[in-house]
Formats: structure tokens, sequence, C-alpha cells
């Protein structure tokens, strides 16, 4: 959906997640935010950068706030910011602010400047909370996968893909195929190897089961369905991901 159409030097407020920063001329930066009605925006904040900056901490990537923007010709400015929520959990441990720039860096792919897209900021937001309260393994993989959902690509998971078995009637599953949108048979099988623990996991994930998921504790497995879900991420947005080739 479209935000309503602002006009250069209108002010605006709304609510925001700092997707991503860099740097402009020698104080000020851009920052990325996925805003709760205006969908992605890009703005500048003058002066963040010097040490007396009143607000440059809470521009930081990961950061929840809400912010005054006045509406500019091509990118739009800061002139407030407001803490919602604060950075600090998700700096608390590396595990919890690899997690947070992974999400960040899906939703900056996803997500188009000026495309209203509340789903998907309630969503950033969610994990975003979930991450800093409970670094579970599963964080990342659950949120690509819900995404994917929304997006209308959630995948296959209980009959094969390609001959319709159903796990219900015994048939065994085991093998994932990111073109073909699912799971496959011992008979149809392409693509790469999946466990069934795995495909358990990814059961409920989508199937209404997350909190049974996010309890789960490290292994292969959950190693294994967020690999699955990186993969099946970035084969839709046609990309790498940066930010989870150390994840």
């Amino acid at each position: 959906m479209n935000a309503r159409h602002l006009a250069p030097g209108e002010l605006y407020r709304d609510s925001a997640v700092v997707l991503r920063t860099y740097k402009l001329r020698e104080s000020d930066r851009i920052v990325v935010l996925m805003t709760k009605s205006h969908g992605k925006v890009r703005a500048v904040a003058k002066g963040v950068r010097r040490t007396t900056s009143k607000f440059g901490s809470r521009l930081e990537p990961m950061s929840h706030a809400e912010v005054l923007l006045r509406k500019g010709r091509e990118l739009d400015l800061i002139n407030q910011v407001d803490t919602i929520d604060s950075i600090s959990p998700m700096l608390s441990s590396l595990e919890r602010a690899a997690q947070g720039m992974a999400v960040v860096e899906a939703v900056d792919q996803l997500s188009l400047e000026g495309e209203s897209d509340e789903r998907l900021y309630t969503m950033l937001v969610g994990v975003l909370r979930t991450i800093g309260e409970h670094p579970s393994p599963l964080n990342v993989a659950a949120f690509f996968w819900k995404v994917l959902a929304v997006a209308g690509v959630e995948p296959v998971l209980e009959s094969c893909v390609r001959c319709d078995e159903s796990i219900e009637d015994g048939v065994e599953l085991v093998a994932f195929d990111l073109d073909q949108g699912g799971a496959l048979c011992r008979s149809c099988r392409s693509g790469v190897a999946v466990s069934s623990d795995a495909l358990e996991a990814m059961r409920e994930i989508l199937g209404g089961r997350l909190r049974q998921a996010l309890a789960r504790e490290e292994s292969p497995v959950t190693g294994e369905v967020t690999a699955l879900a990186t993969r099946a991420l970035e084969h839709h947005i046609e990309r790498r991901l940066r930010s989870l080739r150390s994840f």
C-alpha cells in the first residue's frame, strides 16, 4: 500500500527501526529506516557523528524509535528521535547482535522505499524484542520462514510437493527443493537432503507452535533449519545476505 503523499518541507511523525546507516560529509549520516506507516525511508541525521549529538546513539542499526522527519526532495531530514525500545539488550551478547543484524538486513532487502508495509514492520519489531529477551538459535530462521509465508511462498511440508503423497499416509519426506517449493519423498527427491527433525521444526514454526520451536536448544537440527531458511530467503530476494556469512 502506498503511503500518503507528502509535499517537500512537510513534517511527519512515525515509529521506525533503523536498518543501516552510512556516512555523509564530515559529521552527518544517512539513516535507512523501516517505518510503520511510510515503508522504507532514507533520511539525513545532521551532526549525528559528533560526540555532542543529542540523538546519535538512538540511531544505531536495530534501534527502535519514534522519529519526527521533514520530507525532502530526495532525502528526508530527521528532526527529532525518541527511543521506544532500548538497543542495550541487542548489544549484550554477540549472539543477540548477530541475530538482530541478520533480520534488519533481511528487511532492508525485502522492503521498498515509500511502500507502506505495516505487517513487515510489526514482524521486525516483534522479532527484535524476542531476540533481546531470548536469543533462541531459531529466532532468525523463524522470522525468515514467516516472512516468506506472508509473501505467499510458504513451503509445502506435510506432503511431497511433486507427487502429493502425504506424511499422514506414511510417506517419508527426505529432501527439500527451493525451486519445487517444499519437501519431497524418496521417489521424487531433488534439491538437498533434509532430516525429519528439521521438517518437524519448520512445521512448528509455520503451524502455530512457534514457542515450542524457539525452546529448542542449539543442535545440528537448528543449524539445518537456519541454513534452509537462509537459502530460501536468498532465493526469494535473489541475492546473498552479507550478515549471515559468519552467522
